[in-house]
């Protein structure tokens, strides 16, 4: 299995949850201009080694997609729901970020068929970055799911296991107070538009290896924490097969692209999340696993968001290398909603957070 990353010294908080956000949307971004490209197609575009850095994609030269759009929106949500909960005593995580994305819908020019106004009484600062309002690829699924919501905060009435559920759920391990919970908020969160039992118990172990990560286990412990909370679930059998294949195959030396391809191509989520684990456990450094997640047949962009996610919630910002960083498409605002992510537990709802922020 993997070494830990040679650092000076561990990542502080901040760093971690900066991290598992920044290196998740450069995951993404590497991944956008070839997503919907075979592998061969991809090798033969950039050589026998694949992307390694940054290609254009729609219409920019390095663009993040919906999978960091949503992620963003996830956060909003979680941030806002603390909010209300400080504001009024109600829990409705799963009620108020739904709502958050209800407005990502709006930025993909999209409307909700019973008029559902989530910019009412305010739409609060994300909305307004305009960056945001593009369409970088959103999924099928998630889009005709928000579309057709009628209460939010319901689950998805689909039998969709798309990976569009599992690859926005990383703030929810970040925010959560223990594995527990994040991989409980994460699979509800996810079953607001992936109605397969595969496609939220996907999130329900993304966000609770994020918890583990946050609070300094490496990636087997965060494994065996999410084989943990799925072991007994019902219908939970298909993702805790691929996280265990993903694991059998990093303790191989099947080649890189060998071992991905018999994970699967990522569309659906438990591959998609089975295939960033086991990049995560096999790359000796951040780069190198976001390389070997992208470059494959199928969801490279989800694939190399997850990644990141995992190991820039163990490594943090600093393993991020500046190549990929620093002309990262809207750092400054995921930098922002990191840090707003991990200091809203100090916040209380005054009128300037709830300007930012509004509870609902």
């Amino acid at each position: 299995m993997q070494d830990d990353l040679s650092l000076d010294s561990q990542p502080s908080l901040r760093s971690r949850f900066r991290g598992c956000l920044l290196a998740g949307a450069a995951g993404d971004a590497l991944g956008a201009a070839v997503e919907f490209d075979s592998r061969d197609s991809i090798l033969a575009r950039f050589g026998p080694d694949g992307i390694r850095h940054y290609a254009p994609a729609y219409g920019l030269p390095c663009a993040i997609t919906d999978d960091t759009q949503m992620t963003l929106f996830t956060a909003e949500g979680l941030i806002r729901g603390l909010m209300r909960y400080r504001q009024s005593g109600l829990i409705e995580y799963p009620q108020v970020t739904a709502w958050a994305y209800q407005r990502w819908l709006l930025t993909q020019g999209q409307v909700n068929r019973f008029q559902l106004d989530a910019l009412h009484p305010d739409s609060g600062w994300l909305y307004e970055v305009a960056a945001l309002h593009n369409r970088r690829g959103p999924g099928t699924t998630c889009l005709t799911a928000l579309t057709h919501t009628e209460t939010p905060g319901e689950p998805a009435r689909n039998n969709s296991k798309g990976c569009g559920g599992v690859m926005r759920m990383a703030p929810v391990g970040l925010f959560a107070d223990s594995a527990e919970e994040a991989f409980t908020l994460g699979c509800e969160l996810s079953a607001l538009t992936h109605g397969h039992p595969s496609g939220w118990y996907a999130g329900g172990a993304l966000a609770a290896m994020i918890s583990v990560l946050r609070d300094g286990g490496d990636i087997d412990d965060a494994l065996n924490v999410a084989l943990d909370h799925l072991a007994g679930q019902l219908d939970a059998e298909e993702t805790t097969a691929a996280l265990e294949r993903a694991a059998d195959l990093a303790a191989t030396d099947t080649p890189y692209a060998e071992a991905v391809a018999q994970l699967g191509e990522g569309w659906v989520a438990e591959e998609a999340l089975a295939i960033a684990v086991y990049c995560a456990l096999v790359a000796t450094d951040l780069h190198e696993a976001l390389v070997i997640a992208v470059n494959h047949d199928g969801d490279s962009d989800s694939t190399g968001a997850i990644a990141g996610n995992l190991l820039g919630a163990h490594w943090g910002e600093e393993a991020i290398p500046a190549a990929l960083l620093e002309p990262l498409e809207l750092r400054d605002v995921i930098t922002q909603v990191a840090d707003d992510l991990l200091d809203c537990v100090d916040w209380q709802p005054d009128e300037a957070v709830l300007q930012r922020y509004p509870a609902f």
